[in-house]
C-alpha cells in the first residue's frame, strides 16, 4: 500500500497529527469533545453532512466524492465568466461593484473553511465548461458540437448551405468554372467511392513535394522534374473589364519548336522522342503530337498522361492575374502560341468523356468557351449540349439556351434544337419538382421538339437508324421525313446533322424518350399535312442558310474524329494536310516569330528524277544549280545541263548492260521430274 493511500486511510494530511475519533464516527475523547461540534458545523456548511458510522476504515479509500460539494474558487470564477459570455456580451470588460464584493466574501469563506478541522480536503476534478467560440477548445466528448461550430464559421465567412442546393449557383455567371469540378477524381469518388479511386495513391501524394499547386492536372511521380520551359504569359491589354493575355516563347523554346517542325515533316514520330528526352521534356506541341500517336495505337493511358503533362507545363507559366474561374480572361486563337492551350484542353476533355467523367469534361468545355466566347475557335457549342445531357446538368443547358438564344441563334444549330427539348423532357420526369414546374417543362419540351423536327426533318431517320428503331408505316411513307429530306439539304447542314446523330444517338435509346418522340412526330405530320406556313418558312431558311460551314466547324469535326461527319467534309478540307498540333490554322494568323530557312531545302523533283537518284546515288539533278539569289538568271541553263548529263548517264548505263541468254539443255526431249 502506498503512503498516499495509508495517509488517506488514517485521515491525515502530510505533516498533520492523527485524526480525531469523532471524525471516524467513534467516541471522541474528553479532550476533543468541545472541538467536535464547531468542526462538524463547519464541515456541514462547506462540505455537506458529516459521514458517521464508518465501521470499516478501508471504505475511505474507495469512497466517492460527494456531488453536492461546492466548487472551488477557480470553478466559481469560470462559472461566472461563462454566465457573462452567455448573457450576450453586455458590458464586456466591465465589473460592477456588487460582483467585486461577492468575490471578496466568497474568497474569505473559502479561506476560513479548511482551517477549522484537521480533515483533509478532497481533491476534485474541475468541471470543464463547454466553449463555443472559435478560438477556445472543445471537450473530447462533445463531438456533436463540431458540426454546429463549423456552420457558424461558414456563416461568418459568407458560405451557407444554400450553395449546395443551387440557390446561389444560379446567380453566378453562365460560364463560371468551379475548381473542384476540374478534378476527375472528385467525380469518380461520387461514383465508386474514395477508397476504390485513390487506393494507395493518397500516402504517396502527401509525400510528394510539387513545384506549385495546380488546378487543371495533378503532377505525378513518374513525370520528369519540371523546370522553366521557356514559355511565359503576358498581359496584352484590358478592355471593358476583360483581360487579354497571350503566351510567349523565349529564344530557347523557339529553337526546340523549329526542331519539332523538322521532326514532323520527316513523318516519323520516333524523331519527336529525342526532343523530349534530350532538349525539353515539357515541350507542349511534342507532347500533344505523341498523345495522338498513342491514342491511335489504343494506348489511352499514355495519351492521357501526355496531355496532362502539356497542361501542367502551360499552367505553370500562367500570369499571376490570369484566372480560370472568373470568365473575364481571353486568349486569341490567331496567335500560334495560344493554340496549344486550346488544343490541350479539348483533347483532355475528350479523353475525360471517354473515361466516364462527363461532369469534369463539361467544366473544361465551359473553360474553353470562356477563353473566346465570341469566336469559339474550336466550336465547342457543338459539344456542350451533349456533355450537359450526359452529366445531367439540364438546368445549365436550358439556362444557356434562354440567355444566348437572342444573340447567338442557338436554335439554328441542330444539336441545340434537339438537345434542349430533351433536357426539358428529363426535367419533367423529376418527381421532386412541383406539379407546376413539371407541366411547364412538358409543354416546353413538346413545343421545342416539334419546332426542331420541322426545321431539321433530316435528323429523324438517321437517329432512328442508329437507335435500331423501325418507324411506323405512316412516318416511313411520308415524304417530309423521307430520303428526299436528306438529299436536298445543303452540305454544311449535312455535316452538322451527321455530327449530332453520331455523337448523341445513345441518349435517345430510352423507351420513354422514344415514346415521347413518336407522339411529337405524329403531331408534326399533322401540321405538315395542314399546310402550315411555318413549314415553308423553315424550308426557305434551310436553303438560304448553311451554304458553307465556317472554318471552326471543320476544325471541330477533325478534332472530334466522328466518322459520319468526317465523311461529309468538303474536298478542300480533306485534300490538304492536317497536323494534329495545329489543325486548320486561321487564315488571319498573327505571327510573332518566323521559322528560318533551312540549308537543306526540300526537293521538288519529279518521281522520275527520284527513281534515277535511287539507281545512281551520286547523281544530283540540282547539284549544279546555283543557290545564290544574285545568279538566278542562269539557273535555267544549269538545269538544262543537268538534264543533258542525266540523259548521257542513262545512255552509258544502258550501253553497259549485257543480257546473257539462259543455258540450253543438250537433251531437250528428256523429261525431268521436280523433286
Amino acid at each position: 500500500m502506498s503512503r498516499r493511500a495509508l495517509r488517506r486511510l488514517r485521515g491525515e494530511q502530510r505533516g498533520q497529527e492523527e485524526p480525531g475519533l469523532g471524525e471516524l464516527g467513534l467516541d471522541p475523547g474528553p479532550e476533543r469533545g468541545q472541538e467536535a461540534p464547531s468542526s462538524a458545523a463547519a464541515r456541514r456548511g462547506c462540505r455537506g453532512p458529516v459521514r458517521t458510522g464508518v465501521s470499516n476504515l478501508f471504505e475511505l479509500i474507495t469512497a466517492e466524492e460527494s456531488e453536492d460539494d461546492p466548487p472551488s474558487r477557480e470553478e466559481r470564477a469560470d462559472a461566472r465568466l461563462s454566465k457573462r459570455a452567455a448573457a450576450g456580451g453586455k458590458n464586456e470588460g466591465a465589473v460592477t461593484e456588487g460582483d467585486g464584493q461577492r468575490d471578496e466574501e466568497e474568497a474569505e469563506q473559502l479561506d476560513q473553511t479548511p482551517a477549522l478541522s484537521n480533515k483533509p480536503r478532497k481533491k476534485k476534478k474541475k468541471r470543464k465548461t463547454k466553449k463555443t467560440s472559435v478560438g477556445e477548445t472543445l471537450e473530447d466528448n462533445d463531438l456533436e458540437d463540431i458540426d454546429s461550430l463549423l456552420e457558424k464559421i461558414e456563416d461568418t465567412n459568407g458560405l451557407s448551405q444554400q450553395t449546395q442546393s443551387g440557390i446561389i449557383a444560379d446567380n453566378r455567371p453562365l460560364l463560371y468554372v468551379e475548381h473542384r469540378n476540374l478534378n476527375p477524381e472528385n467525380e469518380l469518388k461520387r461514383y465508386f467511392g474514395a477508397r476504390a479511386v485513390l487506393g494507395d495513391q493518397r500516402p504517396r501524394q502527401r509525400q510528394r513535394q510539387s513545384v506549385r499547386g495546380t488546378w487543371l492536372t495533378t503532377p505525378k511521380d513518374t513525370w520528369p522534374r519540371y523546370s522553366k520551359t521557356g514559355i511565359a504569359m503576358q498581359l496584352v491589354e484590358t478592355r471593358r473589364g476583360v483581360q487579354y493575355f497571350t503566351f510567349k516563347h523565349h529564344r530557347e523554346y523557339q529553337q526546340v519548336q523549329f526542331k519539332f517542325l523538322d521532326a514532323v515533316e520527316s513523318m516519323d514520330p520516333n524523331n519527336i522522342v529525342p526532343l523530349l528526352e534530350a532538349l525539353e521534356p515539357y515541350h507542349v506541341d511534342s507532347l500533344l503530337q505523341l498523345s495522338d500517336v498513342c491514342r491511335m495505337q489504343e494506348n489511352q493511358e499514355m495519351a492521357r498522361d501526355l496531355v496532362e503533362q502539356a497542361l501542367y507545363s502551360l499552367e505553370c507559366s500562367f500570369h499571376p492575374v490570369f484566372s480560370l474561374t472568373s470568365g473575364t480572361c481571353r486568349l486569341d486563337y490567331r496567335r500560334p502560341e495560344n493554340r496549344a492551350f486550346f488544343l490541350a484542353l479539348f483533347k483532355h476533355l475528350m479523353l475525360l468523356e471517354k473515361r466516364g467523367c462527363p461532369r469534369t469534361a463539361l467544366e473544361f468545355c465551359k473553360l474553353i468557351l470562356s477563353l473566346d466566347p465570341e469566336n469559339d475557335p474550336l466550336c465547342v457549342l457543338l459539344l456542350i449540349d451533349f456533355l450537359s445531357l450526359r452529366a445531367r446538368e439540364y438546368t445549365f443547358l436550358t439556362r444557356m439556351f434562354q440567355e444566348w438564344e437572342s444573340h447567338r441563334n442557338l436554335s439554328q444549330l441542330p444539336n441545340f434544337a434537339f438537345s434542349v427539348p430533351l433536357a426539358y423532357f428529363f426535367l419533367s420526369q423529376q418527381e421532386e419538382r412541383s406539379e407546376l414546374e413539371l407541366s411547364q417543362a412538358r409543354e416546353k419540351a413538346a413545343r421545342l421538339i416539334q419546332l426542331a423536327l420541322i426545321m431539321f426533318p433530316s435528323v429523324l431517320m438517321p437517329l432512328l437508324d442508329h437507335c435500331s428503331v423501325q418507324p411506323d408505316a405512316r412516318v416511313a411513307s411520308h415524304s417530309f421525313f423521307g430520303l428526299n429530306a436528306q438529299i436536298s439539304q445543303p452540305p454544311a447542314l449535312n455535316q452538322l446533322t451527321s455530327l449530332y446523330v453520331g455523337r448523341t444517338h445513345s441518349l435517345w435509346k430510352d423507351p420513354a424518350v422514344m415514346a415521347w418522340l413518336e407522339t411529337n412526330v405524329h403531331e408534326v405530320l399533322a401540321v405538315v399535312d395542314a399546310r402550315d406556313p411555318l413549314v415553308e418558312e423553315c424550308e426557305h431558311k434551310r436553303k438560304t442558310r448553311y451554304q458553307s460551314a465556317p472554318r471552326n466547324i471543320y476544325r471541330h469535326i477533325i478534332l472530334s474524329e466522328m466518322k459520319e461527319a468526317m465523311a461529309a467534309l468538303p474536298l478542300e478540307v480533306t485534300s490538304q494536310p492536317v497536323m494534329g498540333f495545329d489543325p486548320l490554322p486561321p487564315l488571319d494568323s498573327i505571327i510573332s516569330y518566323t521559322r528560318p530557312e533551312r540549308t537543306n531545302h526540300p526537293s521538288n523533283e519529279s518521281t522520275l528524277s527520284l527513281f534515277f537518284q535511287s539507281l545512281l546515288p551520286n547523281f544530283n539533278l540540282q547539284g549544279n544549280i546555283r543557290h545564290n539569289r544574285e545568279e538566278e538568271a542562269g539557273a535555267g541553263q544549269d538545269l538544262n545541263q543537268g538534264v543533258n548529263r542525266l540523259m548521257a548517264a542513262m545512255q552509258d548505263m544502258l550501253a553497259n548492260i549485257q543480257f546473257q541468254e539462259p543455258p540450253r539443255d543438250d537433251n531437250p526431249e528428256a523429261d525431268g521430274d521436280w523433286d
